[in-house]
């Protein structure tokens, strides 16, 4: 589960090393946490998942800081995308992080686990400690409000 979190949440920064060390990372904590964990009812994974999102917070703060290393002269040509369309799928990915950020937080990690992460509906309610039905309801009423606004992008962009 979080080295899944891991990927999904650092994949964008082209680092996918770091997920493995994320998740690494999270296992030795969560050994470390363990003759301190309270149990108050909610779900394992729960604690598990709020360590697992604090690390990659960690790592996403660590790569934005640190330059990306290049090769001074490189021995063939590149055959993968260019810069203008990494540019043009960085501006995407933006525009649907912009998107995501309007909606409420639970609503944005609810998408995350399901979507980007593929995790069940029963996986996400045990890992964001709510029912079945709150989660299928939190992503319907997500995924209403991303499409309306995409909607609303559209007529925008054929009235001008």
């Amino acid at each position: 589960m979080a080295l899944r979190y891991a990927r999904a949440r650092l994949g964008r920064y082209g680092v996918e090393d770091a997920a493995q060390d994320v998740a690494q990372e999270v296992c030795m904590a969560v050994l470390t946490a363990l003759p301190t964990f309270d149990d108050r009812g909610l779900p394992f994974e729960a604690f598990v998942y709020s360590i697992t999102a604090r690390k990659v917070a960690d790592t996403q703060r660590r790569v934005m800081r640190t330059a990306a290393p290049m090769a001074e002269l490189p021995d063939q040509v590149d055959e993968q995308a260019g810069p203008e369309h990494l540019a043009l799928m960085r501006d995407d990915a933006g525009h649907v992080m912009a998107m995501m950020a309007t909606l409420p937080p639970a609503q944005r990690e609810i998408l995350t686990l399901r979507v980007a992460l593929g995790m069940s509906t029963e996986e996400t309610a045990a890992a964001m400690g709510m029912s079945v039905g709150a989660v299928r309801v939190a992503q319907h009423r997500a995924l209403t409000k991303l499409r309306s606004m995409v909607a609303g992008e559209v007529e925008g962009e054929v009235q001008s």
